[in-house]
């Protein structure tokens, strides 16, 4: 397990922007592949999108893929997910986590680490 801590949640109307980010500390963070899930209430954890620990790859949410942005600016441990155009459909609580293996992974289980979440909430 290593510390992550997510940021940048919010109230927003549809149509409207977000950038999330996830911050880390004390661990080699260019080591790992990053990745962000969500969970809307009632509903399983969902992957939205992936980035190996380069950036030279990254992966993508069929339902998000021409609206949302993965990006990591490794000298500032530090991944985001710039999301624009938001649906009603995209509030649900964000989680950042974290992947050994190092590449864009899309499966729960190719990930070692979580953070507590950030919730994205969007009204019509």
């Amino acid at each position: 397990q290593v510390p992550l801590v997510e940021s940048g949640g919010g109230l927003v109307q549809a149509g409207e922007s977000l950038r999330l980010a996830c911050a880390a500390s004390g661990w080699r963070f260019d080591l790992f592949g990053m990745g962000w899930f969500r969970q809307a209430p009632g509903k399983e954890r969902q992957f939205v999108a992936s980035i190996s620990r380069r950036s030279s790859n990254k992966a993508y949410a069929e339902l998000v893929k021409d609206r949302f942005t993965i990006s990591r600016d490794n000298a500032q441990n530090t991944v985001y997910l710039q999301m624009n155009s938001l649906k009603p459909e995209d509030t649900a609580a964000y989680y950042c986590a974290a992947a050994t293996t190092g590449g864009a992974r899309t499966r729960e289980s190719d990930y070692d680490s979580w953070g507590q979440g950030t919730q994205v909430t969007v009204f019509s």
